[in-house]
């Protein structure tokens, strides 16, 4: 009897099979894409990528990431051609709650609750979903953050409250200049230029105001949009075409800041207003408590204007304090601003990975926040204000600047490397060091431990099933 045939119209076997391989290519490639344009390393998107493909049941595939592009081919066999997909990353705006919604979504995706089907239509509802405040909060959360950077450089009230007025203003107007599709670059010379300006305007009024602070805490406000992290993750993980790439990004980005700034300080001397010397705020002891509430509230605020969960924001401003704490007492005891913004890092690095596990969200939001502080404002503005009086001054404050970036970025990067082998070993350490337990197991993972354990063993030994009661001989 000759078997049924298949329906009209009904794909074929193989046609089954490349529609399914297709669609979790193109799965891949949508988080990858999002994990890319929310900042991530290109380590972090390739691994991502490669474990939702090997979670939904591909095997014989690869996953290339780079700055613009995202590419991912898949081949049954040597004889059969190669399947390859591509995916372009042009739009990129930083999201942190949608970065967490897609960081759970991988989770269960691995964990096996959900398949991809499921996964695709909970990143369909990800990304077309608008965002969850209003674009006038973020703006607002920005003018907090210049106010919180105003008192970590030592500004009075008053410095605080033109800061942050000045930073809403440049929030305003670059949000106008993305509206008309402006690139980066100018949109950052419009925000330099408009914040010197405004310190202009300040220094011509008898109010007791730092212009120098103002225009420093502005400048933090652009610097928070380039993201240093990713490139030099990038470069530290073999991936120096997308490092290379991302530098450059924030290389262009800093030089519209500067072009920017500069072209205010021209002004100021053709208007004849003199901005004063630098006053770079006393960084002591007595002035610590400010310090670190200022640091807080810039880490938390930007977190905020970044979409973050709200239940982050309180763990973030903590470690954002204890990180500015280490941050002055370092350079109290003369470490220098640039190690000094290291060992902040590092610290920065080590307490994030297990506050961003307590707190269920990806550790790069906690770390791009944390580190709002410390950007190199203050040394960018310096060198500007003196490269037409003494240019060897001017050079070494652009270099100090460039030097704390770098000390950012690699600190927290190697506190996440000494984080994640710690975590681990403290799990094992707890687990021996616990005292007996009258009633339950030790933990959670140790029962799982156990039980993979068992599984290995009958797997390898095959024995008859034991009674109820009876308990495996002890292990020697």
């Amino acid at each position: 009897m000759s078997p049924d045939p298949e329906p009209v119209g009904s794909p074929a076997p193989g046609d089954r099979d490349i529609r399914e391989i297709t669609a979790i290519m193109s799965l891949s490639l949508r988080i990858g894409e999002l994990l890319l344009s929310s900042g991530a390393g290109a380590s972090d998107v390739s691994a991502a990528m490669r474990n939702v493909a090997w979670a939904c049941g591909l095997r014989g595939f690869t996953a290339d990431v780079m700055f613009t592009q995202l590419t991912m081919s898949q081949q049954s066999s040597p004889e059969e051609p190669a399947l390859v997909q591509f995916r372009q990353v042009r739009y990129r705006e930083v999201d942190y709650g949608d970065l967490t919604d897609v960081d759970h979504l991988i989770r269960a995706l691995l964990a096996g609750t959900i398949d991809r089907v499921e996964a695709t239509h909970l990143l369909n509802r990800i990304s077309s979903t608008g965002h969850p405040r209003p674009r006038w909060s973020v703006t607002v959360a920005l003018g907090v953050m210049g106010g919180g950077v105003g008192m970590v450089l030592g500004g009075n009230w008053l410095v605080v409250a033109v800061a942050a007025a000045a930073a809403m203003l440049v929030d305003a107007l670059q949000r106008q200049m993305g509206r008309r599709r402006l690139p980066t670059f100018y949109q950052q010379v419009a925000g330099g230029l408009l914040a010197t300006l405004i310190a202009v305007g300040v220094a011509a009024t008898p109010a007791d105001v730092s212009p120098s602070l103002v225009v420093s805490t502005s400048i933090v406000m652009l610097l928070a949009g380039v993201n240093f992290l990713g490139a030099v993750q990038d470069a530290l993980t073999g991936f120096p075409v997308t490092a290379g790439a991302r530098i450059l990004e924030a290389f262009l980005a800093t030089a519209g800041i500067a072009a920017g700034v500069s072209g205010g300080l021209k002004a100021a001397d053709l208007l004849g207003v003199d901005l004063g010397p630098l006053h770079p705020g006393a960084y002591s002891t007595t002035h610590l408590p400010v310090m670190v509430l200022g640091g807080a509230i810039a880490a938390a605020a930007y977190s905020f204007s970044a979409y973050a969960p709200s239940r982050s924001l309180v763990p973030i401003a903590a470690v954002a304090a204890v990180a500015v704490a280490v941050y002055v007492g370092a350079l109290n005891r003369d470490f220098g601003v640039a190690w000094s913004s290291a060992l902040a890092a590092l610290l920065l690095g080590l307490i994030s990975y297990p506050v961003a596990a307590r707190w269920r969200i990806p550790t790069l939001v906690v770390v791009a926040a944390g580190i709002t502080p410390f950007l190199p404002g203050l040394s960018i503005y310096r060198g500007l204000s003196l490269l037409a009086t003494d240019a060897s001054a001017a050079l070494l404050a652009m270099v100090t600047a460039a030097a704390i970036a770098i000390a950012l970025s690699s600190g927290a990067i190697l506190g996440e490397y000494v984080a994640q082998p710690i975590r681990r070993e403290a799990r094992r350490l707890e687990s021996k060091l616990a005292g007996p337990r009258l009633v339950g197991p030790h933990t959670v993972r140790g029962v799982r431990g156990l039980r993979r354990r068992r599984a290995t063993k009958r797997v390898a030994d095959p024995a008859p099933d034991r009674g109820r009661g009876s308990e495996p001989p002890p292990s020697p």
